[in-house]
């Protein structure tokens, strides 16, 4: 059986940078074993699978080792694919998925914006393992679905430079550091050892926790982000209630075919 495939750069307009995904174009779902083992063939942080329904596309998406519960820039490339692709008409898409329900991707002249659920966040103990595995000192710890470890500032994030042994052993869940930026209001990085992705180059879903915890700390809704991956990325982000916007660009840098027994 061939499929057909895209790899799409997310959250970027130039080539090598961003967060590159693979979108897989789906009839049926395909069985759980085989769409983790087309995502470990990819060997990308995550590939997509979509298919049509009644009024939208179901969506799934997988790293190398696991299924995950939500991926921001993988619904943002899968987006792309529809819009810049596959010519879908409409300027909204309704995705449903397994684990967070139903979201929903528009597009206007500022890019796609993708709608997802804000993540419940609050202040905890550091563990010093953590701290330990980052080799950096953080100056506040936040519970969500991933810890959440503050910095004072972007130098201090940048130089990071984590032991990713250490890591997995020190926390059950993957880690985001974070810190005012210089020329955004915060900038952050994803590790995630525990998923299989050392560190993601641009995490939606991390934004999900981040964006409501920097509008409580600056005071507004709509903020701008930089994620200080080797491949960097760019977002707008909003909180509009218990919904965080994410818009991003996105860029097509392979299509083709795979071959599936």
């Amino acid at each position: 059986m061939k499929l057909d495939q895209y790899q799409v750069s997310a959250f970027s307009q130039q080539p090598f940078a961003g967060n590159p995904a693979a979108v897989v174009p789906l009839e049926s779902w395909l069985p759980d074993k085989t769409m983790l083992a087309i995502a470990a063939e990819n060997n990308l942080s995550e590939t997509a699978f979509y298919l049509p329904e009644a009024d939208g596309f179901g969506l799934r998406w997988f790293t190398p080792e696991v299924e995950v519960e939500l991926c921001g820039h993988a619904t943002l490339a899968t987006a792309h694919v529809l819009f810049n692709e596959l010519d879908h008409a409409a300027d909204s898409i309704r995705f449903t998925t397994k684990f967070s329900g139903d979201l929903f991707v528009s597009r206007d002249e500022r890019g796609i914006c993708i709608d997802l659920p804000a993540h419940a966040i609050h202040e905890t103990d550091i563990h010093p393992a953590i701290g330990e595995a980052l080799n950096g000192v953080p100056s506040a710890a936040y519970a969500a679905p991933s810890w959440v470890y503050l910095f004072d500032s972007e130098d201090q994030v940048r130089a990071l430079a984590p032991d990713f042994r250490a890591l997995l052993v020190a926390s059950d869940l993957p880690v985001i550091v974070t810190a005012p930026g210089d020329e955004v209001d915060f900038v952050s990085r994803f590790f995630g050892p525990q998923v299989g992705i050392d560190e993601d180059p641009v995490t939606g879903s991390a934004h999900c926790a981040l964006v409501p915890l920097w509008a409580g700390k600056l005071g507004k809704t709509e903020l701008t982000a930089k994620q200080l991956s080797k491949r960097g990325g760019d977002l707008l982000c909003e909180l509009r209630g218990d919904r965080v916007l994410l818009r991003g660009q996105a860029l097509t840098f392979l299509r083709g075919q795979i071959d599936v027994d």
